[in-house]
């Protein structure tokens, strides 16, 4: 059983959980996820660390209300036990040596996106963070962000925060200023996918992270096969990061669109209407 011992609610759906696990904070790092379970008849879902403390014994993650799963564990609360978590599962993202590094971060991919930023900030390399939401009042973790001490640029849909633009306007406007060495976009799969465009247009190498529908976590279901230049790979066990330029995005879309009320589906619309391109 692992008990909660940290619980924030950052907007109207999203909140923020974490849990008592020393043996998995130890081993934790950016990139990677965990598999949890709240119950005994519960199902097995993929939750990506914001946050982790090795020292402490504690991972946190971020999840939005929008399937049964998600509204279950919402309700529970500080000293409340989840049956199973699972992890560090999926291989973590490089860090060192990219250089000058964007990283663009959708809705609720911001809590890929801060343990990722914060992982290449201290490995070296120059960070800017592009946060996207539809408006102010879906931003999350902007003061975090802040608190690395990186180049931040905030879009929203509607410019109530920041400035009124979709993500992909300051990537291309620094990658037609070259001063971008590498990409990473961690959001929705339409956000991505546009965000792989318009680096590809200029030849900033870009990694993206991707949310296929996952079962188990181990690469035995097959769940979360997508197709990385011509060949069949596992978001759980060779990814979840991958060359977004090779990525076949419309596939991926495909399969996310099988099971309508999958929650991962549910937090990709979620976010198409967040922060992507149009």
């Amino acid at each position: 059983m692992f008990r909660i011992v940290h619980k924030r609610q950052l907007s109207d759906a999203v909140f923020e959980m974490g849990v008592e696990a020393p043996r998995i904070a130890r081993k934790a790092e950016a990139g990677q996820f965990l598999m949890l379970r709240i119950d005994e008849t519960g199902e097995r879902i993929p939750l990506t660390f914001s946050d982790w403390s090795a020292e402490e014994g504690w991972v946190r993650f971020i999840f939005m209300r929008v399937g049964k799963t998600t509204h279950k564990l919402s309700h529970l609360d500080v000293g409340d036990e989840i049956k199973d978590i699972a992890g560090p599962m999926g291989i973590p993202t490089h860090v060192d040596d990219l250089g000058r590094v964007v990283v663009v971060g959708g809705g609720v991919g911001a809590a890929v996106a801060y343990p990722v930023a914060r992982a290449m900030a201290r490995a070296g390399n120059t960070v800017t963070v592009v946060l996207g939401a539809r408006n102010a009042d879906l931003l999350i973790l902007q003061e975090e962000f802040e608190a690395l001490g990186v180049e931040l640029v905030v879009c929203t849909d509607d410019g109530s925060a920041g400035r009124k633009a979709l993500v992909t306007a300051p990537l291309k406007e620094m990658c037609e200023a070259g001063t971008v060495d590498h990409s990473m976009a961690i959001g929705p799969a339409i956000m991505m996918k546009f965000c792989a465009a318009t680096t590809k247009e200029f030849g900033v190498p870009t990694t993206v992270s991707l949310n296929p529908i996952m079962v188990d976590g181990t690469g035995m279901c097959g769940a979360c096969r997508v197709t990385v230049g011509g060949e069949t790979k596992f978001g759980c066990v060779d990814g979840p990061d991958f060359d977004g330029h090779a990525v076949d995005f419309e596939e991926l879309m495909s399969r996310q669109r099988i099971y309508s009320d999958d929650e991962r589906l549910a937090d990709a619309e979620y976010s198409r209407e967040c922060s992507c391109h149009k």
